[in-house]
């Protein structure tokens, strides 16, 4: 098969993400990568999300893009295996949130994702780690934590099965105490104290959400400010209130609502506190639930999260 631009893909395909069939799609990759002469392999996803294997793969076989057609659970799995590497990857968003493929302003449409993929414009992404763990979208710790433990329990799965499982979960959400350490020496711009002093805070709060990129999914953007590629984490945190109270500040925050403070103080009053750093630890005294990219991942009573600047290089438009 000749190749264009020296170019060899493998397509990577879940087939259990999101809601839609992947025969169809498995005829689309084959007919637009070859009309573009560009060699190809199609392979399932790895069912316990080890691809450790695709460095060797890729040195063996000349790979020069892996092109990931899944949901944000995939898409995180994959990329923990190649950051660093000089592999570009793409993304066909199958999922039922498509994150990080929305942040990146990728089309949920096969056709234009592929369209964007075949102009090969790779740019690098940042990514982060909870406890050793990578991540390339966001952790949440709370209520959306539990939200993604129970949603990963459904038999169906789609934007209708999350919405139940979260209005089901907001009649009964409660607040969980956090202390929050923000280390200091940091650019005052971005969340340090006025004398680049480590910050500290205790908080009782439904969730905090640690952001590289701008949302939960399906365009609900949690960190409106956020950048994949700034070399800093999005933090929200939405402390304890009435439940009327909570819902209304979700809905001011996901609008734009609240300003990027310069730095949360420990007596802070707001309701929600949104600030950037390139780390911090936080405290999790009664093992509150926690989601990595949308999937349920262990409790754990300290979190040390810090920033992986320049991880992945991923096609964008």
């Amino acid at each position: 098969m000749r190749q264009t631009d020296n170019r060899k893909f493998i397509f990577l395909i879940n087939p259990i993400s999101g809601t839609r069939g992947k025969s169809s799609l498995q005829q689309l990759i084959a007919q637009k990568t070859s009309e573009k002469g560009i060699e190809f392999n199609i392979l399932p996803t790895n069912a316990e999300g080890n691809y450790d294997f695709l460095r060797s793969v890729i040195e063996q076989e000349g790979i020069t893009d892996i092109v990931i057609c899944g949901g944000d659970g995939t898409v995180s799995a994959v990329m923990a295996a190649l950051q660093g590497s000089p592999t570009r990857v793409g993304i066909i968003p199958m999922g039922s949130g498509n994150g990080l493929a929305f942040a990146a302003r990728i089309p949920k449409d096969p056709v234009k994702a592929l369209d964007i993929i075949f102009s090969g414009k790779a740019s690098l992404i940042d990514g982060f780690l909870i406890n050793g763990h990578f991540s390339c979208m966001l952790c949440g710790i709370g209520f959306d934590g539990k939200v993604a433990h129970e949603f990963a329990l459904e038999h169906t799965r789609g934007l209708q099965t999350y919405v139940k499982v979260s209005m089901r979960n907001f009649f009964t959400a409660r607040p969980y105490p956090f202390r929050i350490t923000i280390p200091g020496n940091r650019d005052p711009g971005v969340g340090a104290s006025a004398n680049g002093g480590t910050v500290s805070l205790s908080v009782d709060a439904f969730f905090i959400s640690v952001a590289n990129g701008d949302q939960f999914g399906n365009h609900f953007t949690i960190a409106p400010k956020a950048s994949l590629e700034d070399g800093l984490l999005d933090i929200v945190v939405v402390k304890k209130a009435g439940r009327f109270s909570f819902l209304l500040s979700v809905i001011r925050q996901v609008l734009g609502g609240y300003a990027v403070q310069t730095s949360p103080g420990a007596k802070d009053r707001r309701q929600v506190l949104y600030f950037r750093t390139p780390s911090l630890e936080i405290a999790n005294p009664e093992y509150a639930p926690l989601h990595i990219d949308g999937d349920p991942a262990a409790p754990s009573r300290e979190l040390s999260i810090r920033i992986v600047p320049k991880a992945i290089w991923l096609i964008q438009p």
